[in-house]
């Protein structure tokens, strides 16, 4: 039985147990070690999840979920969220359970808050030694899935000048991670009165966040 076999069960068994509920697919924040903030952008996966039940028709609960990223629980979710400004620490533990957890068909989305970068890329090394980031071209399916974005990520929070880009790791021939950077995704996800971002800014945030659910649930 491989694991993800596994997870498809344990995900439709995580749906039956809620079945009487109107929505039932959840998604969730990752909480990690090392005095990072994992726990920034509050409001952000709880508005993304409204979004794309309108958009999208999908049915995700919209409570602000979190999961440990060594937990049993992760793999409930079908799509994860990283966030944050500073430091990530994964055990080896940890790097583990994720692994098994991706390759299983989960699932996880690294959003650089700006400051995540040197912290993240060496843990998730932990995770994939084998592995690489790669920038994901513009063609991409992931940029196409609802909306169109041909240009790749939009910016939404600017900080020093620099191109959004997002990156990804495949593997054998899935992309099990990707990694918005210099774009500030959950920003733009967050209550309108929190960053002040335009209508415009934060409407294009949400409509590439639903490129990425939707791709997420697609793959799964």
């Amino acid at each position: 039985m491989t694991l993800r076999f596994i997870l498809c069960i344990v995900f439709w068994l995580s749906f039956s147990a809620s079945n009487a509920q109107t929505h039932y697919l959840k998604i969730a924040k990752v909480k990690y070690k090392g005095g990072g903030d994992w726990y920034a952008n509050k409001t952000a996966l709880p508005n993304l999840a409204k979004f794309c039940n309108q958009q999208l028709k999908t049915q995700i609960s919209e409570d602000d979920e979190i999961v440990e990223i060594g937990a049993p629980d992760l793999f409930l979710y079908p799509y994860v969220y990283l966030t944050g400004h500073g430091n990530v620490v994964f055990s080896m533990d940890e790097a583990e359970n994720l692994r098994n957890y991706l390759i299983g068909g989960g699932f996880l989305h690294i959003d650089d808050n700006y400051g995540l970068d040197p912290f993240i890329r060496l843990e998730m090394k932990k995770v994939f030694p084998e592995l690489e980031f790669i920038e994901l071209p513009f063609d991409h399916d992931i940029y196409h899935a609802k909306f169109k974005f041909p240009k790749g990520l939009p910016k939404v929070h600017e900080h020093d000048g620099k191109p959004a880009q997002g990156f990804g790791l495949i593997y054998e021939g899935r992309l099990v991670c990707f990694y918005s950077y210099e774009s500030d995704l959950g920003n733009g996800w967050e209550d309108q009165i929190i960053h002040d971002n335009s209508e415009g800014t934060r409407l294009k945030a949400l409509q590439m966040g639903a490129n990425i659910i939707s791709y997420a649930f697609a793959s799964y």
